[in-house]
């Protein structure tokens, strides 16, 4: 693999007009209709959108926007739990309003797809063109939640921090008429810490954090949060290449690990960047073994210990240090 494949994506996105979708949607407008049975949608009634249909032979080109904006590809039928999913991501990505996006393609209607697919609803997530993780509906809707958001805090460590405008509308209206679910709002530290973000000044992003923490020592998002303001200040302008090199021509430094690893977080390649810190533990002791766990537990915090290549990494951790 070539040293531009590990190069976190990084591409901004002009906010003044959508990712263009219209190239890849079946019917951008249109897709998120009222339920069937429904009348018009009265006027004033819709309400912003980031998720579309598409078709199945235009799934590449929706990969490839994932190195704008994280991509969330949702295959679904025409059973319960196909509708049900595409609810509640529909609900979870617009709370996010334009960090991510979601794309359905309705494998009822391509029974091919249906076919090649081990089962439906099937969703599978996508960062700078990679897939990132397959989920299905045995996934609890607050781990969804979860899942969303870990999304977007990938994002953010790839330098994806500017809100998309809509690519579609739905009913703004519930079933029993109950108003959308609206982006919970954050504490105004945190709320502070993702505009200096979005701004790309990480400085100010940090202090918010390391004030937040001081307020409430017991802020474990805060504490997230740091760290991965931290990782990004890290690999500011870091050459990849270099890294790389410099860590495979000293094996035994632990900083030059540690730079690797973290660009191996950053670009997505998260099994590498553990592995390489838990190989390094397994054959060195003193402070370079210290250094190198410690680091590689502030990495768990940044990946998040729901994902399960941090509870695999953790046991192989254990192994290494036991």
């Amino acid at each position: 693999m070539t040293d531009s494949a590990h190069q976190p994506q990084t591409r901004r996105v002009d906010t003044r007009g959508a990712v263009d979708l219209s190239a890849v949607a079946s019917s951008a407008s249109s897709a998120q209709a009222a339920p069937q049975g429904a009348g018009a949608t009265p006027a004033g009634s819709s309400a912003d959108s980031w998720a579309v249909a598409v078709q199945p032979q235009q799934l590449q080109q929706v990969v490839e926007l994932s190195s704008q904006a994280p991509v969330i590809v949702l295959i679904i039928g025409a059973d319960a739990a196909s509708a049900t999913m595409k609810t509640t991501l529909e609900d979870l990505v617009d709370a996010q309003q334009g960090r991510i996006l979601l794309a359905e393609i309705d494998a009822s209607a391509h029974p091919e797809l249906a076919q090649s697919a081990d089962q439906v609803p099937v969703a599978t997530a996508f960062i700078g063109g990679r897939s990132v993780g397959e989920f299905d509906s045995s996934v609890p809707s607050e781990q969804l939640g979860q899942l969303v958001t870990q999304m977007v805090q990938m994002a953010t460590q790839n330098g994806m921090t500017q809100k998309l405008p809509p690519q579609s509308t739905r009913a703004a209206q519930g079933a029993e008429g109950s108003e959308a679910p609206a982006e919970p709002e954050l504490p105004p530290l945190h709320q502070e810490a993702q505009d200096a973000l979005e701004a790309g000044d990480y400085t100010k992003a940090a202090a918010a954090y390391e004030r937040a923490i001081k307020e409430k020592p017991d802020d474990e998002d805060a504490k997230i949060g740091l760290a991965q303001v931290k990782l990004l200040q890290r690999t500011a302008g870091v050459d990849i290449a270099q890294t790389r090199q410099l860590g495979a021509d000293q094996p035994d430094d632990v900083q030059a690990q540690i730079a690797v690893a973290d660009v191996d977080i950053l670009g997505g390649h998260v099994e590498d960047g553990l592995s390489r810190l838990v190989r390094f533990i397994q054959t060195h002791f003193g402070d370079d073994r210290e250094a190198a766990r410690a680091h590689l537990v502030e990495l768990y915090s940044i990946v998040g210990d729901s994902d399960p290549r941090v509870s695999t990494s953790r046991k192989q951790l254990a192994r290494a240090l036991f």
